[in-house]
């Protein structure tokens, strides 16, 4: 396929395009990002939550430079389903994107996430020693690389 008819398809196929998903946190955000065919999801970094003004810069600049089309926010509902005080917390945070983002933003559920990141890293964990604070935010990039694949799953594409 030609590059230009590559891009016309990007260009008409809404479902086309990178898309960055946040592990929202108080003191950090875990972000994964997807190819532009949304058929992978990669951890991508944790970042440091600074203010809300810096936080928003950072996501805006970030989303232009990566040609970021979709953002997914985890909501973290409870195992009964119901959103508690971070579901809360997140769906906040989400409107700000949407208000301040030029892309759309959806909230996935994110339940056990976490959970599973962990069990990730702890099956990849070698033998030697890390920081807490890095295992921390290695944990925190996983949880979005999770949230991001089964996004992708759900909505009909493999990651």
């Amino acid at each position: 396929m030609g590059l230009s008819v590559f891009a016309s398809q990007m260009g008409t196929d809404s479902r086309a395009g990178r898309v960055l998903a946040i592990d929202y946190g108080r003191r950090r955000l875990g972000l994964a990002v997807s190819d532009p065919l949304r058929l992978t999801a990669r951890p991508l970094a944790t970042w440091n939550r600074s203010n809300r003004r810096h936080d928003l810069a950072r996501l805006r600049r970030f989303c232009r430079e990566q040609e970021i089309s979709l953002v997914v926010v985890g909501w973290p509902l409870q195992l009964g389903g119901t959103p508690g005080e971070m579901a809360s917390e997140a769906s906040r945070f989400a409107e700000r994107l949407r208000a301040d983002l030029r892309v759309p933003v959806e909230l996935f559920d994110e339940r056990l996430s976490s959970w599973e990141a962990e069990q990730a890293l702890t099956q990849a964990a070698s033998r030697k020693s890390r920081s807490h604070n890095r295992k921390r935010h290695r944990l925190d990039e996983l949880a979005a690389a999770v949230i991001l694949r089964d996004y992708l799953n759900r909505t009909g594409r493999t990651a």
